[in-house]
Parts: structure tokens; sequence; C-alpha cells
């Protein structure tokens, strides 16, 4: 699952980003609030690590933005900014939850993680579905109480399927999600994901719907 990182202090947004990607998110990250009010408005992502002292265009501002565009993608807001009135403000702008610096790196992804399940609908860190187990805290998979081992890129289409399990999701939004926009990748990329998986998984977890896309029945 894509994160947008919204941070201009380089050594902090260097730490976040590898700590998302070491947890299965797909991370990009930028810099100032314009280019991130540019890239909310664009692309398609999960969530949205937001930071609120900002260059060029604050944080609160961006958020605005974004929610008056009718985006509605989950947003923690990260900032040295730590007092109440603050996070009534950032809260009552659009934000999801709200992060003071410092932090810790895992009560980060432990907030993400939640943001992202229950706006998928899910409410537990335990997916399953039929013999199929997802565990999002420890990025292990099992079918039928057996481990399955699955590369970095397995897990995340396995995980995303399962978030949202029950709706059919397009290659494009497979493609969204899976790959940060700079990778270079085949055009037939998600395809041969989906058949690894399978492989490993069974044939009949991940069902085509020919022309849509990509479904894990509930």
């Amino acid at each position: 699952m894509r994160v947008l990182l919204v941070e201009d202090d380089d050594r902090l947004a260097a730490g976040v980003c590898t700590a998302l990607e070491t947890a299965g998110f797909v991370s990009e990250r930028v810099s100032d609030g314009e280019e991130a009010w540019f890239r909310g408005d664009t692309e398609h992502y999960a969530a949205v690590i937001l930071d609120l002292g900002l260059p060029r265009m604050d944080g609160l501002s961006v958020l605005r933005r974004w929610r008056a565009a009718g985006q509605r993608f989950p947003v923690l807001i990260l900032t040295a900014r730590g007092d109440w009135q603050e996070r009534v403000e950032g809260i009552d702008a659009g934000a999801d939850d709200y992060l003071p610096k410092p932090f810790q790196m895992e009560e980060l992804l432990a907030r993400l993680r939640a943001l992202v399940r229950r706006s998928a609908g899910q409410s537990s860190a335990l997916l399953e579905i039929g013999g199929l187990r997802l565990d999002t805290r420890r990025m292990q998979v099992s079918r039928d109480g057996v481990p399955v081992h699955l590369s970095p890129q397995e897990y995340r289409l396995v995980a995303y399927l399962m978030h949202h399990a029950g709706r059919v999701v397009s290659q494009l939004e497979l493609t969204e999600q899976l790959y940060a926009q700079d990778f270079e990748r085949e055009s037939n990329a998600v395809e041969v994901l989906v058949g690894r998986v399978r492989r490993k998984l069974g044939g009949e977890l991940i069902q085509t719907r020919r022309g849509f896309g990509y479904v894990v029945e509930q």
C-alpha cells in the first residue's frame, strides 16, 4: 500500500521512509506543501503522513484543500506542535489522527496500520478469510495454519486485496498501490505477481474478474 510522507526534515523523513518500507508499505516523500497538495490531489494513496510546519504551504492548509476537493484518504498529522488546541484544529481540518514529535517509530507504524484498516472497513490487525490468515503487525501470512513465505511485493498484494476483501480491485489501482511512482516495471507486472502468489496460496483465493480486476471473496 502506498503512503505519502510530507516532511521537510531530511533526516527524519529518511528514517520514516525506511520504517515504512520495512513494514510493507510503498513510501513516497515530498518536502513542501504545494507539492504535497498536488500529489494528494492527483495520486491515489492508502494514507498520508503530514507535517504541519512546511515551506510554501502549511500542512493545515494542504489538508483543508484536500478535504474540500473530496480527497478521503486517512491523514496522520506528524508535527512538533503538541498543544491540545493545535490537535483540535488539525482534527477539525480533517485529520484522522495526530502524533506529536518526538515519537517512537513503532507507535507511528501502529497508528498508520490502524488508519489503513479503518479506512478499508477492517477492525482487527489479524485478517482471516477462509483458511488464509494475515497478521499485519508481524507481516506474516499462513494458509490453513501453515506459514507461507512471500516476497515483500507478494505480501503487499495479498495485504491490499485482503484489506479490500469482497471488492474488485482494478489492475491500475494495484499498480498504484504496489509500486512507487518512479519504479520501472513491465506492463504485465501485476499479472505476473498475481500468478506467483496463486502458486503459493492456491489458485482459488485470488479470483479474476475479466475486464475489471481481481478480488478475494469474503
